[in-house]
C-alpha cells in the first residue's frame, strides 16, 4: 500500500456504505457448504483439476523466468507501490499470486456445476484468495519501508490497533477515528429545531436563510438503515443546506433507533409516522401539499405512503424525489447468490428471536461482500503500517449504525423474496392495497452509474413502475457519493435522457452528458414545483407545534 493509497481509503470506503442488501444475511454455513462443493468439485473431476494444475505450472514456470506477462488489473489499487513492477522478487511474488488466483477461477469456471453453483463457488475462492493477497502480510514493501522509516514503531502501533479492535470492535479493523466527530458539533450544524415527536421519529424544521421562500416545503424521508445526517453532513457538503440557500422551506425525518420494546415495528408504523409528520409540516407552513425527497430504503417508505395515499384518494404529496432505491427487487448481486428460502427464512428468524437486527452486524455482513475495500485495505492500513484509522465524515455516519425492527426487517426478507411491488396489490399497508401505478405525480430519480448496492439498472426498472412523469438522472458516481454531490466537483457529470423506454441501455445511449452536479438540474426541477415565493416565517414551528430541542434532536444520539 503506498501513501496515496493510504489517501484515497476514505474515497475508496465511501462508494461501500451500508445499505439494504445485508438485510437478508449470509450465513456461515452456506459459505462452508459452498467451500465443501469447491473441494469436491477437485475431486468429482480429476482430469479437469490435473489439467489447470498443469497450466499454473507452465505459468508458474514463466514466472521464475521473468517471461510472464501477468499484471494486475488497471482498477487494483493494493499493487501502486513500484517494488511490485520493479523489482524482480516482489514482481515473481505478485505474479505468482496472480497465476495462482487466476487458474483457480478458471477451474471453477470450466467445471461441470450449475451456473449458481459457480457464481457461489467464485465468491468464495474470492474471500480466500484476496485474504491470502501479498499485500495483506508484513513483506508489503509498504510496510516493510514503513518499518525502517520509524524504527519499529509502526509495527508496534499496528499491534496496539489490533489489540483495539480485537477488544472493541469485535476483530474487525476499524474504518474510521471515531473520536474526531461529534454529531451536533462538527456534523449536523446547520441550524434548526425539532418541531414534532412522537414514538418513530423527530421532525427537524430548518431555520431559512433567505428572506423569501417557496410556499411548497420539502420533507426528506432518510433511510431507516442509517442516521439522517448523511444529508447534513459538513456545510459545504449538505444537502439540507443547499435548499435553504435555494429559499426550499427544508423538514428532514430523523428515526428513533429501535430496540427490542419496538419489535413490532413495521411498514405500517413507519407510514402512519410519517403521515403525522406530513400533517405538521403543512401545519406549519400553511401550504396545501408538500413535495418530498426519500433516498435508499426511505425510498421505499416514501413511495410506499405514494401508494398508500393513492389509494385513499389524498393528495397531500405534489412531486417526489427518489434517490439510490430500489422497487424492483430482480437484484443480480453478490448478496442475492445466497438468497435462497433457507437463507431467508433464517435471516428473518435470527431477527425475530432477538427483536432487531443490529445495524454492526449488518455491516460486518456486507463488509466480507466487499474484503478488499472494506476489511484489507484496513488490516494494511491500521495495522501493517501501523497509521490511525482515517478521520472521514462519511466513514463516520456510516459506522454510527442503527438496528431495524425484527417486523421490519421481515416485510424487507418478503420483499426480497417476494416482489411485491411490481405487481399491483399485492403489498397491503395501513390497510390499503399498493398499486404504484396510481402514484401519479411527477417525480426525479437518481441513480449511480457505478452504484454496486443499488444498481442502476435496478433503479431504472423501478421508475418504470410508477405511474407518473419521470426525470431519470444518472450520475457517474457510486452510492453515496451520488447524494452527496455538491455543486463545483471538476469530475462530476450526469445523464439525463428522454423518456423512460423497456431497456436501460437504450435510454443511455439516446442520453445526454452533463457537466458538474446534479444538483443544480434538480434545484430547477424542484423550483418548477416548488410554487410561489412568500415571506419567510422568522420563527421555527407553530403556536401548535413550537420549537422544542435544537437540531440535531435526540434520537440520532440513541445508541
Amino acid at each position: 500500500m503506498t501513501d496515496k493509497k493510504n489517501n484515497d481509503l476514505p474515497q475508496q470506503a465511501a462508494e461501500n456504505t451500508l445499505n439494504l442488501n445485508p438485510v437478508i444475511g449470509i450465513r456461515g454455513k452456506d459459505i462452508l457448504s459452498s467451500a465443501r462443493m469447491v473441494l469436491m468439485q477437485a475431486l468429482k473431476q480429476p482430469f479437469h483439476s490435473v489439467k489447470h494444475v498443469g497450466h499454473f505450472g507452465l505459468e508458474l514456470k514463466n514466472v521464475l523466468l521473468g517471461t510472464s506477462q501477468l499484471r494486475p488489473s488497471d482498477d487494483d489499487r493494493r499493487f501502486n507501490d513500484p517494488a511490485w513492477s520493479q523489482n524482480p522478487l516482489y514482481r515473481r511474488y505478485l505474479q505468482t499470486y496472480l497465476a495462482w488466483r487466476k487458474e483457480l477461477h478458471e477451474w471453477l469456471g470450466g467445471s461441470d456445476l450449475t451456473p449458481q453453483d459457480i457464481s457461489r463457488g467464485q465468491f468464495v475462492i474470492n474471500l480466500m484468495t484476496e485474504a491470502m493477497a501479498p499485500t495483506n502480510t508484513l513483506s508489503n514493501p509498504a510496510a516493510v519501508k514503513r518499518f525502517f522509516e520509524t524504527g519499529g514503531k509502526s509495527l508496534l502501533d499496528g499491534l496496539s490497533h489490533l489489540a483495539k479492535d480485537l477488544v472493541n470492535n469485535g476483530g474487525m479493523p476499524s474504518q474510521v477515528n471515531m473520536d474526531a466527530f461529534e454529531v451536533g458539533k462538527n456534523l449536523a450544524t446547520t441550524e434548526g429545531a425539532v418541531v414534532f415527536r412522537n414514538d418513530v421519529l423527530e421532525l427537524i424544521q430548518y431555520k431559512p436563510i433567505t428572506e423569501s421562500v417557496h410556499e411548497r416545503p420539502l420533507l426528506v424521508v432518510p433511510p431507516q438503515i442509517n442516521k439522517f445526517y448523511v444529508f447534513d453532513l459538513s456545510p459545504e457538503k449538505s444537502l439540507a443546506r443547499f435548499c435553504l440557500r435555494n429559499q426550499v422551506q427544508t423538514f428532514i425525518v430523523s428515526w428513533r433507533n429501535p430496540t427490542k420494546a419496538q419489535r413490532e415495528w413495521g411498514l405500517t408504523t413507519y407510514i402512519e409516522a410519517l403521515k403525522e409528520a406530513i400533517d405538521v409540516v403543512l401545519a406549519i407552513t400553511g401550504a396545501k401539499d408538500l413535495n418530498m425527497l426519500g433516498a435508499c430504503s426511505g425510498g421505499i417508505t416514501t413511495v410506499t405512503l405514494l401508494g398508500h395515499y393513492a389509494a385513499l384518494g389524498e393528495e397531500k404529496v405534489h412531486a417526489f424525489t427518489q434517490m439510490v432505491s430500489v422497487l424492483d427487487f430482480e437484484l443480480d448481486t453478490t448478496i442475492a447468490l445466497f438468497a435462497d428460502e433457507k437463507t431467508l427464512e433464517a435471516a428473518k428468524r435470527r431477527s425475530y428471536q432477538s427483536g432487531v437486527l443490529e445495524g454492526k452486524d449488518m455491516a460486518k455482513v456486507f463488509a466480507w461482500m466487499r474484503p478488499n475495500d472494506l476489511i484489507w485495505n484496513y488490516w494494511v492500513n491500521n495495522y501493517l503500517l501501523g497509521n490511525e484509522p482515517p478521520a472521514f465524515d462519511i466513514l463516520f455516519w456510516n459506522n454510527d449504525t442503527t438496528r431495524l425492527p425484527a417486523a421490519l426487517h421481515g416485510e424487507l426478507v418478503e420483499m426480497f423474496k417476494s416482489n411485491p411491488l411490481s405487481r399491483p396489490g399485492a403489498l397491503e399497508v395501513a390497510g390499503t392495497p399498493i398499486d404504484l401505478k396510481q402514484v401519479k405525480c411527477d417525480f426525479y430519480c437518481l441513480a449511480g452509474l457505478t452504484d454496486h448496492i443499488t444498481p442502476w439498472e435496478a433503479c431504472y426498472r423501478s421508475a418504470r413502475l410508477l405511474g407518473g412523469k419521470c426525470e431519470f438522472i444518472l450520475s457517474n458516481s457510486g452510492h453515496i457519493q451520488s447524494i452527496l454531490n455538491p455543486p463545483g466537483n471538476p469530475k462530476a457529470r450526469f445523464m439525463t435522457g428522454p423518456e423512460l423506454s423497456v431497456d436501460p441501455k437504450t435510454w443511455q445511449e439516446n442520453s445526454s452528458k452533463h457537466a458538474d452536479s446534479w444538483w443544480l438540474h434538480w434545484q430547477q426541477w424542484l423550483a418548477e414545483r416548488s410554487g410561489k415565493l412568500k415571506k419567510a416565517s422568522a420563527t421555527l414551528g407553530n403556536k401548535a407545534y413550537p420549537a422544542g430541542e435544537a437540531s440535531p434532536g435526540t434520537y440520532v444520539h440513541e445508541r
